[in-house]
């Protein structure tokens, strides 16, 4: 890798390559970095990954983190580690990034209509599970030695056959091609209206994967994998959870819904610069859209200031005491990770001391 004039955040127009950068070990706030800039806490991370490594561990589970949220080597290499059985995939190009990094086992959670990506798929020396929720699916994917998860989904859901009865038809129907195999039942139960829904619809998955004998039973977002543990672990089957926003964490819609919000730390900081306070009260930040994640939450401003509007390069910041001036750098936290991420492709990591310690990739 080589940090240059094309790398958004860093002030370095004559390139480098990766490592002599970090060899010099700069400091964030004197080093040669412009603002906006999103960084990642190294301890944060570490931390982070080690939690849910040692949930899974404790409870007999499979973790294949969702890579999606991160795209990024540098931290799929923690998380297989740490003892992941391999990374979750929600598209073709995702397992085609995991495969030129070296990563042998993908789960694809998502049905797949793509004749080309399919072929590509089918000549991968990997161990590949992928989705199917209705016939069509399985004839695309019939003759090629795929491993099909059947997908149990729910009404006003996404993906997934709406009904137990309509699950165990597609498995005979998997039994009944040549050229694939059944593997077992997955679903995804973050799209239930509350932790009574996610209880049920659980509930229903488990039923489907003993009905059916599945060797393999997938689900677990990073909202609710305290209740996929609750109703899953223990099955004879495979279990395998697929959280991947618990790496970074945040400080908005995770801090709130995570069963592990008061174990996991926010491992991502936005740094902005305020470039104007044209009027008491409000000050006007060179952070926007394309900076920080904005789809949940706002951003999360210091103690004493708020976020009122967020627009291509700008946010707007209420200020009421008077805190900040013109120069001043400030931190933001972010709300759902796995919308920050893809807005950087190099994000410096930084210690406790705020030296720069490694650099993120990304390849979204």
């Amino acid at each position: 890798m080589t940090i240059d004039w094309r790398t958004r955040g860093f002030v370095q127009p004559e390139p480098v390559t990766a490592e002599e950068f970090l060899a010099a070990r700069h400091h964030l706030f004197d080093g040669p970095f412009t603002w906006p800039l999103m960084v990642a806490r190294e301890s944060a991370l570490d931390h982070n990954v080690r939690v849910l490594a040692e949930h899974v561990q404790d409870h007999g589970l499979l973790h294949a983190p969702h890579g999606k949220t991160t795209m990024s080597p540098q931290l799929f290499a923690k998380q297989l580690a740490a003892g992941a059985w391999g990374l979750t995939a929600a598209t073709a190009s995702q397992v085609m990034v995991y495969r030129n990094l070296g990563v042998e086992r993908v789960l694809l959670a998502n049905e797949i209509y793509d004749e080309r990506a399919v072929d590509w798929l089918a000549r991968q020396d990997m161990e590949l599970l992928v989705y199917a929720d209705s016939p069509t699916g399985v004839e695309l994917l019939a003759g090629k030695g795929f491993r099909i998860l059947v997908e149990l989904g729910h009404p006003g859901g996404r993906t997934g056959c709406r009904t137990l009865d309509e699950a165990k038809a597609l498995k005979t129907l998997i039994d009944a091609t040549g050229g694939v195999e059944f593997a077992g039942v997955s679903g995804y139960e973050g799209t239930q209206p509350d932790r009574a829904g996610v209880t049920a619809y659980l509930k229903d998955l488990r039923r489907l994967a003993e009905d059916l004998s599945a060797p393999i039973v997938s689900a677990g977002g990073s909202s609710y994998f305290d209740l996929v543990t609750d109703e899953l672990a223990g099955m004879d089957a495979q279990v395998i959870v697929r959280p991947g926003a618990y790496i970074g964490h945040d400080e908005g819609y995770y801090a709130r819904m995570s069963p592990f919000a008061d174990r996991l730390r926010p491992a991502l900081d936005v740094y902005a610069q305020v470039v104007s306070t044209p009027e008491p009260g409000l000050a006007i930040v060179g952070l926007g859209k394309r900076d920080i994640p904005h789809d949940l939450d706002l951003p999360i401003a210091p103690d004493g200031l708020t976020v009122t509007g967020l627009q291509d390069q700008h946010t707007y910041l209420s200020d009421p005491g008077g805190l900040v001036r013109p120069g001043d750098v400030l931190r933001f936290g972010i709300s759902h990770p796995c919308t920050a991420f893809d807005k950087w492709r190099v994000i410096p990591v930084v210690d406790d001391d705020h030296v720069v310690v490694d650099l993120l990739t990304t390849y979204f």
